[in-house]
């Protein structure tokens, strides 16, 4: 089954909104959007990952693998955060090695949640 990259399409990222203005966790999710999205990889968006204090953020899971939390994206990681979930769709385990992972999915980690199977 393919992974999920989850965007939280209703965060603020603490920023102010203009009246009919989008806000920050729908402009990340168009920019994601308007790009190729990987193989072994479906973007969905979502209304909240409760990570309302760190957003905009994102979630990667899939069956049988760890899932994670990232916060603090913004749309200018677009093609990053594309790079970070290809790596964990083909990782085994969702596990994917240190050094392999893009820099703001070291430095932005919300969570890591294990497999309901685990």
């Amino acid at each position: 089954m393919a992974a999920r990259l989850h965007i939280c399409t209703t965060c603020k990222a603490g920023l102010p909104v203009e009246e009919g203005g989008a806000c920050a966790g729908l402009k990340l999710y168009q920019a994601i959007a308007a790009l190729p999205a990987p193989d072994g990889v479906t973007v969905l968006p979502v209304e909240c990952l409760s990570a309302c204090n760190a957003g905009a953020s994102v979630a990667l899971s899939r069956p049988g693998a760890w899932s994670y939390v990232y916060g603090r994206m913004t749309e200018a990681d677009a093609a990053d955060i594309l790079a970070g979930a290809a790596a964990y769709a083909r990782s085994p385990d969702g596990l994917v090695p240190w050094r392999e992972r893009p820099l703001i999915f070291r430095k932005q980690s919300l969570a890591r949640i294990p497999p309901m199977e685990a």
